[in-house]
């Protein structure tokens, strides 16, 4: 069982509404299906790190990438409801921050659950009722928790947002600057941009 994947992006392409990686590593190419907002970040030749939930089945083997563990045990809770499948996790974590996620599991907030593409208000209210009570305990937000956009600097997000960046760019992007302690440059809105920009062109 593949819990946990580092290599050299070869190719990411899209099938169907699907966002796949192709990850070399040992010599081996392993597709790998990740969230949109990870998958628009990807530039060939970039070394990558996926935390990996396997999905095997008697015709075919399925490789879900995470950036961070607590997306994948987060993951593999959500596949766990009776109902839910993978591309319906997927589109929950895609759709929502992991602790917007976790806050709506836990106080069921089922408007919240039905944004992701393809839930609704039934799979919303038994994901709720299954996983709230234990959601508290066993799958918490760490103290590294990514940047969400009601957090970071609305000034720094309308500039992003006017220099061309989609939601879901800008989102991504601010989450992998956090998770490596900010710009190196300073704190202020300026160096994040920096910072921002230089990732994104990188």
């Amino acid at each position: 069982m593949i819990g946990w994947l580092q290599g050299t992006i070869k190719n990411y392409y899209q099938r169907g509404n699907r966002h796949i990686a192709l990850i070399s590593s040992g010599g081996v190419g392993y597709e790998v299906q990740l969230v949109q907002r990870d998958w628009v970040t990807l530039h060939l030749g970039d070394e990558q790190e996926r935390w990996v939930h396997q999905v095997v089945s008697p015709d075919n083997i399925q490789l879900f990438g995470f950036s961070a563990i607590e997306e994948r045990d987060l993951f593999r809770e959500l596949i766990g409801v009776n109902g839910v499948g993978p591309q319906a996790a997927l589109a929950l974590l895609d759709a929502l921050q992991l602790n917007e996620l976790l806050r709506a599991l836990i106080h069921s907030d089922l408007k919240t659950l039905c944004r992701a593409q393809g839930v609704g208000k039934r799979t919303a209210e038994r994901m709720a009722l299954e996983l709230r009570s234990r959601l508290v305990n066993t799958v918490a937000p760490t103290d590294t928790e990514h940047v969400s956009l009601e957090s970071s600097p609305q000034d720094l997000i309308a500039t992003l947002e006017t220099l061309g960046y989609e939601t879901h760019e800008i989102q991504s992007a601010l989450q992998r600057l956090n998770s490596i302690g900010g710009p190196q440059d300073g704190d202020d809105d300026d160096a994040w941009l920096r910072a921002f920009i230089k990732l994104m062109s990188g």
